[in-house]
C-alpha cells in the first residue's frame, strides 16, 4: 500500500514514521513534508501546497495511492476530504461540515449543548462593544476565544477583566469577527484523541499537552511545548465515563446532523478536583505534540486502525493494543517563539541525540543547500519512551542537550504535574 500524508509538521513526521512500520505499507508521500520526512526511508516529499486539492488528487492517481491521511485542521476545514472523496480516493479526516467542530468554536458549543455534553458556560459575540459590556458584568479569571482557527493561539485566559477587554480588542483588530467568552474552568487539562468511523468511536491513550511557553505553565499560549502519555489523571473508570458522556454523544449528534465523521475526534478536557471532566474544545485531527507521545506506544498497526475507520468497520477491529510504557515529547523551539523568531538557522546534533535512544520528529525544518535548517517556531519534537515516567523524562532531557541551533529553547518541566505527584 502507498499512502499520502498531508502536512509539514511534527505530527505528520510521526504519522509517516509510524505507518511505515507496518508490513502492509510500501511507501509514504508527504505533501509538502519537512526536513525530517525528506530523510525518512521509503518516504518522499511532494512539493505541493496543502490547499491544492486537485494537485493532491492527481498525485494520488500518479503514484497509485490507496489512502490519504490529513494532518492539519486547515485543509480539513477547507474541504479536502470532500474533494478527494468525490474522486473516489479514501481519506482519513472529516469532511468540511464535520471539521466545523474545530473551525468554529460557536458551532461546536451549540453541538455540545444539543448533545448534553458537560462544558463551560459561554456567550458568543460578533460585536466588540457588546462583548466588552458583557465582560464588565463578569469577574475574572475568564476565557476569551477566537471563533475560527488560530493555530492553537486563539485562547486567552485573562486573570483580570482589563486583560480580557484587551484580548477582545486585539482579536477584533486582527479580523476575528466572532468570539466566545467562557467561564474559567479549574483543574488539570488532558487530551483524548479518539478514532471513529462515524458509527463506532474508540479512544487512544490519554495525553497531556503543555500549551504555555514558560515553565510552570506560564506565559503565552503556543501550539504546544511538549506532551506525555499516558496521563495518569485519566483512570480506566474516568475513561469509560468520558466515552459514554462525551465521545459517543458527540458522535451521535454529528450523525443526527447528517455528518459522516470518519477520522480523529480530539477532546480537550478539564478534569476537576472531583475527577469530573468537562470539554474545553474539540479538534478534528491528531494533536500536535500529543501524537508524538501517543503513537510510539501504539502496538496495533496504524494503517489497520485508520483503514477500519475509512471503511466503516471499526467495530469489527480487535481491541487497540498498547505498549505498557511512558512516552514524553519535548519541543525544541526557536528563540522568540510564539512571537518573532529567526528562520534558516543551522541544526546539528540530531544523530547524537538519537544515539542516546530517543526519536527526533521534525516540525519546523527544511533542507537548504544540503543543510538542515529551522523553518518554523516549533522546530523539533524529541520523544523518549521508558518503562516509567522518570526514566523517559531522564532520557529525553539527556538527549535534547545534544541538539544545537542558535536560540534553541525548550521547557525543562514537561510532565511536572506527574512529578509533583510522585
Amino acid at each position: 500500500m502507498k499512502v499520502i500524508i498531508v502536512g509539514n509538521g511534527g505530527r505528520e513526521h510521526t504519522l509517516a514514521w509510524k505507518i511505515l512500520q507496518s508490513d502492509s505499507v510500501e511507501k509514504v508521500f508527504c505533501i509538502p513534508g519537512n526536513g525530517g520526512t525528506a530523510n525518512l526511508p521509503n518516504c518522499q516529499n511532494i512539493n505541493l501546497k496543502m490547499n491544492d486539492f486537485d494537485g493532491i488528487a492527481q498525485a494520488c492517481h500518479h503514484h497509485q495511492v490507496s489512502l490519504v491521511i490529513v494532518g492539519p485542521e486547515l485543509p480539513l476545514s477547507q474541504g479536502i476530504a470532500d474533494r478527494l472523496k468525490e474522486k473516489n480516493i479514501p481519506v482519513f479526516g472529516p469532511d468540511k461540515k464535520g471539521a466545523q467542530i474545530e473551525a468554529s468554536k460557536s458551532w461546536a458549543k451549540q453541538l455540545m449543548v444539543e448533545a448534553g455534553i458537560p462544558t463551560a458556560a459561554s456567550a458568543g459575540f460578533t460585536d466588540k462593544n457588546a462583548a466588552i459590556a458583557y465582560l464588565k458584568s463578569k469577574s475574572a479569571p475568564i476565557v476569551v476565544k477566537a471563533d475560527g482557527l488560530a493555530a492553537g493561539k486563539g485562547v486567552i485566559v485573562a486573570t483580570t477583566i482589563e486583560e480580557a477587554i484587551k484580548a477582545v480588542e486585539n482579536l477584533f483588530e486582527n479580523n476575528y469577527c466572532q468570539l466566545l467568552i467562557e467561564e474559567f474552568l479549574e483543574g488539570e487539562e488532558v487530551s483524548i484523541l479518539a478514532v471513529t468511523d462515524g458509527i463506532t468511536i474508540r479512544p487512544l491513550i490519554p495525553a497531556q499537552d503543555h500549551k504555555r511557553i514558560g515553565e510552570g505553565d506560564t506565559g503565552k499560549n503556543t501550539g504546544g511545548m511538549g506532551a506525555y502519555a499516558p496521563a495518569p489523571i485519566v483512570t480506566p473508570e474516568l475513561m469509560k465515563t468520558i466515552e459514554t458522556t462525551i465521545l459517543q454523544p458527540t458522535l451521535d449528534t454529528l450523525k443526527k446532523r447528517g455528518i459522516d465523521y470518519r477520522g480523529i475526534l480530539y477532546a480537550g478536557l478539564m478534569i476537576d478536583k472531583q475527577g469530573k471532566a468537562k470539554v474545553l474544545e474539540f479538534n478534528c485531527r491528531f494533536g500536535d505534540p500529543e501524537t508524538q507521545a501517543v503513537l510510539p506506544l501504539l502496538k496495533t498497526p496504524l494503517d489497520e486502525l485508520i483503514l477500519a475507520c475509512v471503511e466503516q468497520r471499526l467495530a469489527q477491529l480487535p481491541t487497540i493494543k498498547w505498549h505498557s510504557q511512558t512516552a514524553i515529547c519535548v519541543v525544541a523551539a526557536s528563540g522568540g517563539y510564539p512571537d518573532v523568531y529567526a528562520k534558516g538557522l543551522s541544526i546539528t546534533g540530531i544523530e547524537s541525540a538519537e544515539s542516546i535512544g530517543v526519536t527526533v520528529f521534525h516540525a519546523g525544518t527544511d533542507i537548504q543547500n544540503n543543510q538542515l535548517v529551522t523553518s518554523g517556531g516549533r522546530v523539533l519534537g524529541v520523544t523518549a519512551v521508558g518503562e516509567n515516567f522518570a526514566k523517559a523524562s531522564s532520557l529525553v532531557y539527556e538527549a535534547i542537550q545534544e541538539i544545537k541551533f542558535e536560540g534553541i529553547y525548550y521547557r525543562q518541566d514537561i510532565g511536572h504535574k506527574v512529578k509533583n505527584k510522585a
